[in-house]
């Protein structure tokens, strides 16, 4: 596949990794105002760094935005003229709805909203899609895209906005539970290296589990859990300091301050 990224920041530069790791390219184009910051991607076979987006959409079906939203609207009014029939544009955008692209590029073209996570770099992305009415038609492609570099879901897109909170500040959300397991594990005699890999390996089965097996966390909980046993103890002694609406509430809040930032931006 011939893609492009357009703007090649913290997220694009995690989706180029992730692509060339998975040889899901035939040629990638990266594009940033300055290009020092991407110079370790330069050496690899088919992959172009530039500072000119028009070069990067003149050679490239698949064009990925990973810009910030004051500039994506200038940036689509610039192509314009060099979008083709064939082009698939799949934002990564904020907040910059579907039918807002639509305005500038029309309804023709092929819009996908993609909503991936800084995992991608690894391989292991949660990426909740959606597209217009045209778009639906390549969302197949996108899939092919986003599923070698983790795990998809196709949702509508009023739920992009909570697909933000639950995946991609989820990332962060799910590091700070690592780094409190890891300091527990500091207070419990590790020394801060075997903690955070006790920590982060423990993470890891946890989800392998759910994602494995399809069960419910309770029915996991129950496999782990004896009566007057440690687990138990631990589980309530966390509920009663918070735990989960802690997070519940983080989430929500999270979720309102985007919601904040979408009206700003209308």
């Amino acid at each position: 596949m011939k893609i492009a990224i357009i703007g090649t920041g913290n997220l694009g530069k995690s989706i180029a990794k992730g692509l060339i790791t998975n040889n899901a390219i035939t040629t990638l184009y990266l594009t940033k105002r300055n290009l020092d910051d991407i110079q370790d991607l330069e050496g690899y076979k088919n992959v172009h760094l530039t500072t000119d987006n028009a070069v990067a959409v003149k050679n490239s079906d698949i064009l990925i935005f990973a810009i910030q939203p004051r500039q994506f609207e200038q940036i689509l009014n610039d192509i314009n003229p060099l979008l083709t029939e064939n082009h698939v544009l799949i934002s990564t955008i904020t907040g910059f709805l579907i039918p807002k692209i639509e305005e500038i590029v029309g309804s023709n073209q092929f819009i996908i909203r993609a909503m991936p996570n800084t995992a991608i770099a690894v391989g292991k992305s949660m990426t909740c899609m959606c597209s217009n009415a045209q778009g639906a038609k390549r969302l197949k492609i996108a899939e092919a895209i986003f599923n070698r570099l983790g795990h998809t879901l196709v949702i509508p897109e009023s739920q992009m906005q909570a697909a933000t909170v639950v995946c991609a500040s989820g990332i962060a959300f799910w590091m700070r539970l690592i780094r409190a397991t890891t300091q527990a594990a500091i207070q419990l005699g590790f020394d801060a290296n075997e903690a955070q890999e006790l920590a982060m390996y423990t993470s890891e089965g946890a989800a392998s589990l759910l994602i494995t097996n399809g069960n419910h966390p309770e029915e996991e909980i129950d496999r782990v859990t004896t009566p007057k046993g440690c687990t138990i103890e631990g589980l309530n002694e966390m509920e009663h300091k918070g735990l989960s609406s802690s997070l519940i509430q983080g989430m929500v809040a999270s979720f309102n301050k985007i919601n904040n930032i979408k009206k700003e931006q209308i």
